[in-house]
């Protein structure tokens, strides 16, 4: 009598390293989820990773700003920017 043993090993050594393996991705998942620091789960955008995009302003506003901050633009013409695309300075 075979009492079921042939069929059911076959099953059972699929299983174990089903287990195992699904038992090592939870415990990845967490780590990578819950844990902090390089490991943690950091956000990322078209800003870089992890840096939040600015508060307020249009990406041309951005770039306005940045050349008026190398010396690019005079004030004036900086205004003047700013009411052609209808910002507040």
């Amino acid at each position: 009598m075979m009492w079921g043993y042939g069929q059911g090993m076959v099953w059972m050594w699929l299983w174990v390293p089903l287990l195992l393996v699904g038992i090592a991705l939870l415990v990845y998942l967490a780590i990578r989820v819950f844990g902090g620091g390089r490991g943690g789960y950091v956000p990322t955008g078209p800003h870089g990773s992890g840096v939040p995009p600015p508060a307020k302003g249009s990406r041309a506003r951005q770039i306005l700003e940045e050349r008026f901050a190398k010396g690019e633009l005079t004030a004036d013409q900086y205004r003047e920017d700013l009411n052609v695309l209808g910002e507040d300075p």
